[in-house]
């Protein structure tokens, strides 16, 4: 579906590369998350992707076509939702959609349908000006669901969002998944990307530092422990033992028949200290 070879970008005026000798691939039904601190770079790859920078170095492919060459047709057949929303603010949410629906020549999706989706219906008449963030985050996504896109572009797709409209927005990436869509996602959320992504790229300095699924990179920085946590006298008492022989481990079998069990947990890295060990570098 995308296919990016030895691709690099410097802005004009700049004497410095943003972004240098980028390759990865990502296949049709994949989602593919985008991780690093700002400045990295993620932002320059995803404006490439789109198709707003042409002048890059190196080849990008999206849906068969050379991205320098593509035209109009192109953006019938991707959507796109960045983090800061721009919408017409006296406009109510469903004149909004209805205007960004009359741009598209291919078959579109009904607005209210959309809106309903992301409950939103109740809120379809009313001004943009009167929404909140999250409420703009989620009529945002509709605008990019509205041209039934192959490719999907997200930034940050669950910033200001509250846990039950962030759950709807990973219900409706992963809908598309299995529908056969391409997602891309940029974040720093690292619980967004663990959950959701099939493939991450480490992005540090304009340079991709590594690729690997999310559930591999953690069983790869497993300390091959798990902590168990119970409860003596009231108090709660953590206690680890080393995974190899663990069903021949006496002492581990004797806590759990002798003890209240609160919680057992194996002892992976998170996806942020992995990062941080991978690159040297924090998110923020």
């Amino acid at each position: 579906m995308i296919t990016v070879k030895n691709v690099g970008f410097t802005y004009p005026g700049q004497i410095a590369r943003a972004i240098h000798g980028i390759n990865f691939q990502i296949k049709a039904g994949e989602i593919f998350g985008f991780l690093g601190p700002s400045g990295a770079g993620k932002s320059t790859i995803q404006k490439i992707l789109i198709g707003i920078l042409k002048r890059y170095e190196g080849s990008v492919q999206v849906l068969g076509q050379e991205l320098r060459e593509a035209g109009s047709a192109y953006f019938e057949q991707i959507g796109v939702a960045f983090e800061f929303p721009n919408f017409y603010s006296r406009f109510t949410a469903l004149e909004n959609l209805s205007l960004f629906r009359s741009l598209y020549q291919s078959n579109t999706v009904e607005p209210r349908q959309l809106l309903a989706r992301l409950d939103l219906e109740k809120h379809a008449n009313a001004k943009v000006s009167e929404f909140s963030k999250g409420m703009k985050m989620r009529l945002n996504l509709c605008r990019a669901l509205l041209n039934q896109p192959e490719v999907l572009f997200l930034d940050e797709p669950t910033s200001g969002l509250d846990p039950v409209n962030t759950k709807l927005v990973k219900d409706i990436i992963l809908e598309k998944k299995a529908e056969g869509k391409t997602v891309l996602i940029t974040t720093h959320n690292m619980n967004i990307a663990a959950e959701l992504c099939d493939q991450v790229a480490f992005i540090v300095d304009g340079q991709v530092k590594l690729i690997s699924s999310p559930k591999e990179l953690m069983l790869s920085h497993n300390s091959r422990q798990i902590r168990v946590e119970y409860r003596q006298a009231r108090e709660l008492i953590q206690q680890d033992f080393a995974l190899e022989n663990l069903g021949q481990n006496a002492s581990f079998i004797k806590l759990l028949q002798d003890k209240q069990i609160e919680t057992i947990h194996t002892q992976e890295a998170s996806l942020e200290e992995i990062f941080i060990q991978v690159t040297g570098r924090k998110l923020a």
